[in-house]
């Protein structure tokens, strides 16, 4: 479990970040500290700090096996994506380096290369949700690494001895959390502030809507909204809501040790809970919700990108195929030695030893099948807006209609902003 491993998902538009997690390894940021490959030019990755164990010494493993530049690593601590931002702008900066992105300002802006050729036969083996939003005028602007997501974690004989099946539908996951609350044990755990720091856009997508539509507008301006988003104030009036947790909902803490009967957590949590539980737990997607609703699973993937800056643009290009989309042992390698995370190709997805079975090959088919990430368009303001929204909504019972009539207007005004600027 790292701190930017949930970064990242709070970009995939449901969450804002809480609390913090240690990070571990790695302090190397100099650029005389990177492994070398082979010969041509010296080509500089950026990472950011990684939070596993062996990452660091995993990239350094992989950028010495190249063969055709020299490849020198820097493993970055700190605002990563502040540093990337402004080294951006600059001549000085990094040649191939991972993002979690690109953002709409660095596209526009003429910042990062065009990767679309390097697609070629292999774009429908990427999870198409996580590749939707590196993809801007029709061209492809990253090459997803790895994807990370968010499950509803569910304990199995909590259920049993309540009597009370899996929820599969929203309304069924209000009245299984009311069924499964008691003095010693709260139903359901969405995070220390009742959910809408974590769950975003999350029951929109479960309500068949979307944050932003495919010609740019908001994908919420719709009564179904409002509806959904007020069933997370009856969750919280009926007090089957977690809240005053010892750790916030990216720890699974609260799960195993038995304080909460269901905790919407991600899935860099699947191996602690198997060692604590065992075969005891289950994972579901966010349960549909409405005639026109689906299961819905927020995924992310931060991708590797190639600076305009960059003096060999063509041979860093070169090196991100090689190791993000020709590489595949390393790609499973990179997804699942150190942490715990999804390739990003489906293919890989679904033979990986790790992912074949139990929950983990669950999470695996729920994220291909329903998974959404945030997308390109849906700019800092707009999430600001909405979670502020669904908080008062939560929390203080405020009008879902007129909380998200106010939304709409907030998103669009943005939306038109930001659509101006394309060149």
């Amino acid at each position: 479990m790292t701190i930017s491993r949930r970064r990242l998902l709070a970009t995939s538009g449901s969450l804002a970040l809480t609390g913090a997690l240690a990070a571990a390894c790695g302090s190397n940021t100099g650029r005389g500290d990177a492994t070398s490959g082979g010969g041509g030019p010296t080509l500089q990755q950026w990472y950011h700090q990684y939070g596993e164990a062996g990452t660091e010494q995993a990239v350094r493993r992989y950028a010495a096996a190249y063969r055709k530049a020299t490849v020198k690593i820097q493993w970055r601590p700190g605002n990563y994506d502040q540093q990337t931002a402004a080294a951006l702008l600059t001549s000085s900066g990094p040649d191939v380096f991972e993002v979690n992105g690109p953002t709409l300002d660095q596209i526009q802006g003429g910042q990062v290369t065009d990767l679309t050729d390097l697609f070629d036969g292999v774009k429908d083996d990427f999870n198409q949700a996580v590749l939707a939003p590196k993809t801007y005028g029709g061209k492809i602007w990253g090459v997803p690494q790895t994807v990370d997501t968010q499950l509803l974690y569910y304990r199995k004989s909590l259920l049993k001895d309540a009597n009370v099946q899996p929820p599969r539908t929203l309304d069924e996951l209000v009245d299984t959390a009311k069924a499964l609350t008691d003095k010693k044990v709260k139903g359901l755990f969405l995070g220390n502030d009742g959910g809408a720091g974590v769950l975003g856009g999350t029951p929109l997508y479960a309500a068949g809507l979307s944050l932003v539509t495919e010609d740019g507008k908001a994908g919420f301006d719709d009564p179904a909204a409002a509806r959904t988003l007020a069933k997370f104030h009856r969750l919280y009036t009926d007090k089957s809501l977690l809240l005053g947790a010892p750790a916030d909902w990216s720890d699974p803490s609260a799960f195993v040790q038995g304080l909460t009967a269901m905790q919407w957590c991600g899935l860099w949590a699947l191996p602690a809970v198997k060692k604590a539980l065992g075969d005891d737990f289950g994972v579901l997607p966010f349960p549909k919700d409405g005639a026109a609703g689906k299961p819905s699973v927020p995924v992310g993937a931060y991708s590797s990108a190639v600076s305009a800056r960059s003096k060999h643009r063509a041979e860093a290009k070169a090196f991100a195929k090689w190791l993000w989309i020709d590489r595949t042992a390393y790609q499973e390698d990179f997804a699942l030695s150190y942490g715990f995370h999804i390739p990003a190709r489906i293919s890989l997805a679904k033979k990986a030893a790790k992912l074949r079975e139990g929950a983990a090959a669950d999470a695996v088919r729920y994220a291909t099948d329903s998974g959404w990430a945030q997308p390109l368009l849906w700019t800092p303001a707009c999430q600001v807006a909405y979670q502020d929204a669904l908080n008062r909504i939560i929390k203080d019972g405020a009008n879902p209609e007129t909380e998200v009539k106010a939304v709409v207007r907030k998103t669009n005004g943005e939306l038109q902003r930001v659509q101006k600027k394309k060149s």
